[in-house]
């Protein structure tokens, strides 16, 4: 395929496994929070007050698992501008420092899984280096937007927003094979705006949400390209 980067655009697509994180920032004490407003729950024991601390925490990463469809356009000799929509899916748990109770449930959970279900549009420029024999790294980078659409209740004790702006950086490997060009790429994307939502209703212990100030998303993949 001595001619392949020759080509004013190309389409493929692409399989990945990711995980997802978030760059928490807790109220310390949560009555920081100018909107809290200490709820009472039996037993006394579950009470939280204005000087307690309520912390949060991503408690492991979880695999999950992305597909997409490659869109590139030759910009100049070794730059091309590559827009890649996708589904990905996956999930975070999230821990505290005090008992995470659901009305729902008659025990304490041990975490609090949030699952999320997103369409990708991420829009990256693709910097190459020249091409040795059948093999050629590159960098890549530039903003992404997602779109989560699974839906949350309003009894989620902890909510997010639908949307959110992503920066993306990442490396990987280009492979030329006699038919197809299989890649190998490593990315980070780095959340930008706030992603934490409404405060849950009041059927549920509203401090898990306001405990939090900000709450960003950060996800890994680790992608395949077959172009």
């Amino acid at each position: 395929m001595t001619t392949f980067d020759d080509k004013l655009f190309h389409f493929g697509f692409t399989l990945g496994i990711s995980t997802l994180d978030f760059s928490i920032v807790n109220y310390n004490p949560i009555g920081e929070n100018p909107n809290f407003r200490p709820q009472v729950w039996q037993p006394d024991v579950d009470q939280v007050y204005v000087n307690s601390n309520v912390r949060s925490d991503i408690d492991e990463l979880v695999p999950g698992f992305t597909v997409g469809i490659i869109s590139s356009l030759r910009l100049a000799r070794d730059f091309n501008i590559r827009f890649l929509p996708g589904l990905s899916f996956g999930e975070r748990k999230l821990v505290y420092n005090i008992p995470v109770w659901d009305t729902y449930n008659y025990e304490p959970l041990t975490y609090y899984s949030i699952k999320s279900t997103f369409l990708d549009f991420p829009l990256l420029i693709k910097y190459k280096a020249r091409r040795i024999n059948n093999n050629r790294p590159y960098i890549l980078f530039g903003p992404a937007y997602r779109q989560d659409i699974s839906r949350t209740a309003r009894e989620d004790l902890v909510r997010l927003t639908n949307g959110g702006f992503y920066a993306e950086i990442g490396a990987g490997w280009d492979n030329y094979f006699t038919f197809f060009r299989f890649s190998v790429e490593a990315k980070i994307s780095l959340g930008l705006n706030d992603q934490l939502g409404r405060v849950p209703a009041a059927t549920q212990r509203q401090f898990y949400a306001q405990s939090i100030k900000s709450l960003r998303s950060n996800i890994f993949t680790l992608s395949f390209h077959f172009e």
